[in-house]
């Protein structure tokens, strides 16, 4: 008997592939973005899709639907249905879409990124190039990263991501990054390209954010965050101001728009904001997370660092409009 006839045990990595690939390749749908045009509709792109509830709500990317209202979803085992776009967030570059014609989809189940730590396994499915049902694997190569999102005239950071080396191409985006336990922990979203080297890609991590947004999108089909009209950094706080305050770090405001009601509040340059409603704020990411739709025409107290001392402000945000 040669060692072909004899069939080789799987290693503990590729059982955990495997495992992974079984349990969600169901659960991502390839993704064929249409756009109405006259006389009918027209493909513009294709992504990936994650089932996210039995009844056909599927997560993905925003700018894998952008400017689409429909398209087709075509699943593993070859079933196709028509979809529509139910909410798209430009800001987190998440969307949340709805297949029409089915029932009773294999949901992926949702993990958590705030769990991750650099090295662990993890892997992607999509339908990168037309391929569906594309398996890659790899490492959370690092933690923290950050990329620049943009919608109308507002910009935001989202935070967080996910780096990693498990191989990504087009089509890629909107598919799943799971752990080893098969729970989605990120949306994959971004491919560095090969001018800077292989082996580097992003996703959007899945957290309590994230699911709110999620949770924002299928229930109202957008997401309201609340404004205030600054821009700024984080920055360390001087002496004389950690001595005071208790604090190290805060956010100096660099930018305060016209009219705005950071302007109507009476921010500006060079003030340092401490806290929103008492809740330290270090860095502009802690800013985003309060700035939720609930804060939207109430009074909030903004804590500063001006003129040599703490003050409070108070404003009252307004809602952010694309």
């Amino acid at each position: 008997m040669t060692s072909v006839d004899v069939e080789t045990p799987l290693d503990a990595y590729s059982r955990v592939v495997t495992t992974v690939a079984a349990r969600l390749i169901p659960s991502v749908a390839s993704l064929r973005i249409m756009v109405r045009v006259p006389g009918g509709r027209r493909p513009q792109g294709s992504g990936s899709g994650v089932v996210v509830t039995p009844d056909g709500f599927l997560l993905t990317s925003a700018h894998v639907v952008e400017r689409a209202i429909d398209g087709v979803a075509t699943f593993a085992n070859g079933d196709e249905a028509d979809f529509e776009v139910v909410g798209s967030d430009r800001l987190s570059d998440l969307a949340v879409v709805r297949v029409l014609t089915s029932s009773g989809l294999d949901a992926a189940i949702l993990g958590d990124a705030d769990a991750l730590v650099v090295g662990q396994l993890v892997v992607a499915i999509g339908n990168p190039l037309g391929f569906a049902g594309s398996v890659s694997a790899g490492v959370v190569s690092a933690l923290g990263r950050s990329i620049a999102t943009a919608a109308g005239n507002h910009a935001r950071i989202v935070e967080n991501v996910i780096q990693t080396d498990a191989a990504l191409h087009p089509g890629n985006s909107g598919g799943a990054l799971a752990n080893g336990n098969a729970e989605v922990v990120g949306v994959n979203t971004a491919v560095v390209g090969p001018w800077v080297g292989q082996g580097l890609g992003l996703a959007v991590p899945v957290n309590a954010t994230s699911r709110s947004i999620i949770s924002s999108l299928m229930a109202d089909g957008r997401v309201r965050r609340a404004y205030l009209g600054i821009a700024g950094g984080s920055r360390p706080l001087p002496p004389r101001a950690e001595r005071a305050t208790g604090r190290t770090r805060g956010i100096e405001v660099l930018t305060v728009v016209a009219g705005s009601p950071a302007a109507d509040a009476g921010l500006r340059p060079e003030d340092l904001l401490l806290d929103v409603d008492d809740v330290p704020v270090a860095d502009v990411g802690d800013l985003q997370r309060l700035m939720t739709g609930e804060r939207i025409g109430r009074p909030v107290a903004l804590g500063l660092f001006r003129n040599g001392g703490r003050e409070v402000v108070p404003v009252r945000p307004t809602e952010l409009q694309e």
